[in-house]
C-alpha cells in the first residue's frame, strides 16, 4: 500500500508538471514570444546599414499642405514624369493604388493612365481577391500572362483561395508594365509586423510584391524557383526561406539602422512636394542646385537634382498625420511608414540579408536541453548552487542567442528560459514536499525507536545536534515482567515476541497519556521519563498515577491472556524523583538520548525490591514527598538499597484518589 501512493505521488507530480509545462509553453508562444522576437530584431538583428541605393520620395504632411489634398491624378502624373523625363532611377515603386475612376475618364485620369503607360521601370502595386466566381476569368487570364512569374515549381503548393485581382481600371492594368502585390500579412498578437507576403499564388499563377518584382525588374529577371523551404531567383542567386500559408508565401523582414538623424526612416527622404517642385522649375528649364547630402524639406526654394536618383531605387509612397495615414507598427517603431517598410524588404533582397528562425528540431533540443539541466541543478544540488548555476547557464545561452540574431538567426528564448523558471518553481516545490515527505517518513520510522517527542525536540534542533545535555529534576520510572526469563523458556521466540509486543502496545498510550516519554525498552522492561522532554511541574504524580493504570492494564491483560491459553504474568514498577543529567550521549556519529544519574539507578533497585517484598509498586521517599496527599501507602523501613551505604525508606502504593 505504501509502495502504490508513493508511485502516486510521483506520477500525480509527473502530470502536474507536464500540464504545467503545457500551459507555460502556450503561455510565453502566445504573450511574450512575439515581443522577445521584436527585441532581436530591434536590437540584434537590424545593427546593420541600409543600402545607399534606395531613396524615398514621400508624400507628408508638408505635401498635402502645399498642394491641396487630395491630389487629382494629373498630379501624380506629373510625380512620375519627374522620373520618367528627368530622374534616371533603375527601377521605381509606386505605393500608391490609385482608386475612383470614372467610367469616362477625365483628363486628369487619362493623363496618370499615359504617364504610367510610358515608363518601363515603374512597377505599382495590386491587391489579390477572393472572388468564388467567373466574372472576370478573362481579365485573370491576361493578368496570368502579362504580370505572373516564370515558376519551377518543386514542391506541392495546396490551392490558394485567391481567384481574382483588384484593379481599378482595365485602361490602367493594360497601361501598366509592372504589377506586385502589396498585400501585408496580419500583425502577430503583439502587434509587430515581421514578416512579409513576398510571393502570391492566384489561381494556378505565381505572383511578386512590389518589392520582389523592382528587385527581380532591376535584375531583368522573371524567373523564380519554389521547393519545399526556399524560393530562388536562379539569375541573381537570392534564396528566400518562406513560410506557406493558404496562397501567399511570407518570409521574415530585416530591418536596419534608421538613416543618419531621420529617425522614423531607414532612407534618404525626400518630400514629394519638393520633387513637385523641382519638375516644374525644369519644365521652365531652371536647373536645380547640387543636391545636399540630407533635403531640407522645409526650405521652399530646395530643388532637387534628377542626377541625384541616378542608379538608384526609388520607392513613392505617403506618410501623413492622422487615422488612414500608411504606418504599421514594427519592432523598430510603433508608427513605422509602409513605404519604408517595402523599401527594407527590397533593401533585403538586394543584400541577401535574410533572417530565418534556427529549425524545428534545434529549438526542441534547446528547450529540452535547458528545462532537463534545471530540474537536474536544483534536485542534485543544494539552492544557492542551483540558483547560480542555472542563472549562468542562461547567461551563456542569452549571448547565443544575440549573437545567432546579429548573424540573421533568430533563437526562441523567451519559451525556454520561462518554461524553465515554471521548471524550478515545479522542481523546488517537488524537492520541498518529497523532502518533507521523506522526513515525515523517516520522523514516523524513527518515532519506532525512540519517543516521538524526544524526536520532535530533535527536528526542532536539528541545526544544533551534539553531544551534551543538561541538568533536570525529573521522575524515573521503570517496569518490570516477573519471572518472564522462566516464561521464555517454555515458550518459542515468536511467541514470548507476540506477548511482549502487545504487552508494550498496551503500556505505551498509558505513558503517553501522563506526559510520559518512553526512553527504551530493555528486554521484558521499560524505562520511563516524566518531567523531560515534555515540561511537566506534576511529573511526579503523574508518574505514579502512570503506573497505577499500567497495573490496571495487565490485570485486564491477565484475564484476557489466560482465556486465550496464554500464561499469566505480573509486572513490577519502581519510581524515583530526583536530578539526572539528560541529553545526547555517545560519539559525534552515533548518540542516544537518555538520561544517567544515581536518580536513575535507583529506580531500577527499587523497582526490584517488588520481587523481596511480593509487591506491585514501589516509591522512594523523594517521590513520596509529591505524592503523599494523592496515595494510600505503606512504609517500608529501612531498606538497604544496593550500592547505597545508608539504609532508606520505601513506600508501597495501595491506592492513588484521582
Amino acid at each position: 500500500m505504501k509502495k502504490l501512493k508513493s508511485k502516486l505521488f510521483y506520477i500525480n507530480a509527473i502530470i502536474f508538471y507536464f500540464i504545467l509545462l503545457l500551459i507555460s509553453v502556450i503561455f510565453s508562444s502566445v504573450f511574450i514570444e512575439q515581443y522577445a522576437n521584436g527585441m532581436l530584431i530591434s536590437k540584434f538583428a537590424s545593427n546593420i546599414k541600409s543600402s545607399s541605393n534606395i531613396v524615398e520620395v514621400v508624400v507628408d504632411d508638408f505635401s498635402i499642405q502645399k498642394y491641396a489634398w487630395p491630389w487629382e491624378k494629373d498630379k501624380l502624373a506629373d510625380l512620375l514624369d519627374y522620373f520618367h523625363s528627368y530622374a534616371k532611377a533603375k527601377v521605381v515603386g509606386f505605393d500608391f493604388i490609385p482608386q475612383s475612376f470614372e467610367t469616362v475618364m477625365s483628363p486628369s485620369e487619362k493623363k496618370f493612365i499615359s504617364q504610367v503607360g510610358k515608363m518601363n521601370n515603374l512597377v505599382t502595386g495590386f491587391i489579390p481577391e477572393i472572388l468564388h466566381n467567373n466574372d472576370d476569368e478573362e481579365i485573370l487570364k491576361d493578368f496570368s500572362k502579362r504580370f505572373s512569374l516564370d515558376t519551377e515549381l518543386k514542391t506541392n503548393i495546396s490551392d490558394s483561395p485567391y481567384d481574382g485581382v483588384k484593379i481599378a481600371s482595365n485602361a490602367l492594368r493594360l497601361a501598366t508594365k509592372n504589377y506586385g502585390t502589396v498585400i501585408t500579412d496580419p500583425a502577430e498578437s503583439s502587434g509587430y509586423l515581421i514578416d512579409f507576403t513576398n510571393v502570391i499564388k492566384i489561381g494556378d499563377s505565381f505572383y511578386p510584391s512590389l518589392a520582389l518584382k523592382m528587385y527581380m525588374y532591376a535584375h531583368n529577371t522573371n524567373k523564380i524557383s519554389i521547393n519545399g523551404e526556399s524560393i530562388f531567383v536562379p539569375d541573381t542567386g537570392l534564396k528566400i526561406k518562406y513560410n506557406y500559408y493558404e496562397g501567399t508565401f511570407s518570409n521574415l523582414i530585416r530591418y536596419y539602422k534608421p538613416y543618419g538623424n531621420i529617425s522614423n526612416y531607414t532612407y534618404p527622404v525626400i518630400s514629394a512636394s519638393k520633387i513637385l517642385d523641382t519638375y516644374t522649375a525644369l519644365s521652365k528649364g531652371i536647373t536645380p542646385q547640387k543636391y545636399p547630402e540630407l533635403y531640407d524639406t522645409k526650405k521652399s526654394d530646395c530643388l532637387i537634382d534628377p542626377a541625384y536618383f541616378n542608379n538608384k531605387a526609388v520607392f513613392i509612397g505617403g506618410n501623413m498625420s492622422g487615422p488612414s495615414a500608411d504606418v504599421l507598427k514594427t519592432p523598430m517603431q510603433i508608427r513605422h511608414p509602409g513605404v519604408d517598410i517595402l523599401a527594407t524588404i527590397y533593401n533585403n533582397f538586394e543584400n541577401n540579408d535574410s533572417l530565418n528562425f534556427i529549425n524545428f528540431w534545434t529549438s526542441l533540443f534547446i528547450f529540452i536541453v535547458l528545462i532537463v539541466s534545471a530540474y537536474v541543478l536544483i534536485m542534485k544540488t543544494k539552492f544557492l548552487k542551483g540558483l547560480v548555476s542555472i542563472i549562468t547557464l542562461d547567461f551563456v545561452y542569452l549571448c547565443i542567442v544575440f549573437v545567432s540574431a546579429n548573424n540573421g538567426y533568430l533563437m526562441s528564448y523567451a519559451t525556454p528560459i520561462f518554461c524553465q523558471f515554471m521548471t524550478a518553481v515545479f522542481a523546488y516545490s517537488f524537492k520541498f514536499l518529497s523532502e518533507s515527505r521523506n522526513k515525515e517518513m523517516i520522523k514516523n520510522a524513527m518515532g519506532k525507536y525512540i519517543s516521538q517527542d524526544v524526536m520532535k525536540d530533535v527536528v526542532k534542533n536539528i541545526e544544533d545536534l551534539k553531544l551534551g545535555g543538561k541538568r533536570a529534576i525529573v521522575t524515573v520510572l521503570f517496569s518490570d515482567i516477573r519471572g518472564f526469563t522462566s516464561l521464555s523458556e517454555k515458550m518459542s521466540a515468536e511467541e514470548v515476541s507476540v506477548i511482549l509486543n502487545e504487552y508494550f502496545s498496551e503500556m505505551e498510550p498509558i505513558i503517553r497519556k501522563y506526559n510520559g516519554v518512553i526512553n527504551k525498552f530493555i528486554g521484558d522492561a521499560v524505562m520511563a521519563i516524566f518531567g523531560e522532554p515534555i515540561q511537566d511541574i506534576n511529573h511526579p504524580q503523574n508518574a505514579v498515577k502512570c503506573a497505577y493504570d499500567m497495573l490496571k492494564k495487565v490485570e485486564y491483560l491477565r484475564e484476557k491472556w489466560l482465556f486465550e491459553g496464554k500464561p499469566k504474568i505480573e509486572i513490577g514498577i519502581g519510581i524515583n524523583t530526583g536530578e539526572v543529567f539528560i541529553g545526547n550521549i555517545g560519539t559525534e556519529t552515533r548518540m542516544e538520548y537518555t538520561v544517567i544519574g544515581d536518580t536513575v539507578n535507583l529506580a531500577s533497585r527499587i523497582e526490584s525490591y517488588n520481587k523481596v517484598y511480593k509487591t506491585n509498586l514501589l516509591v522512594s521517599s523523594t517521590t513520596y514527598n509529591y505524592i503523599s496527599e494523592i496515595a494510600d501507602v505503606i512504609k517500608i523501613k529501612e531498606v538497604q538499597i544496593r550500592g547505597k551505604a545508608k539504609k532508606m525508606d520505601i513506600y508501597e502504593v495501595l491506592r492513588i484518589d484521582k
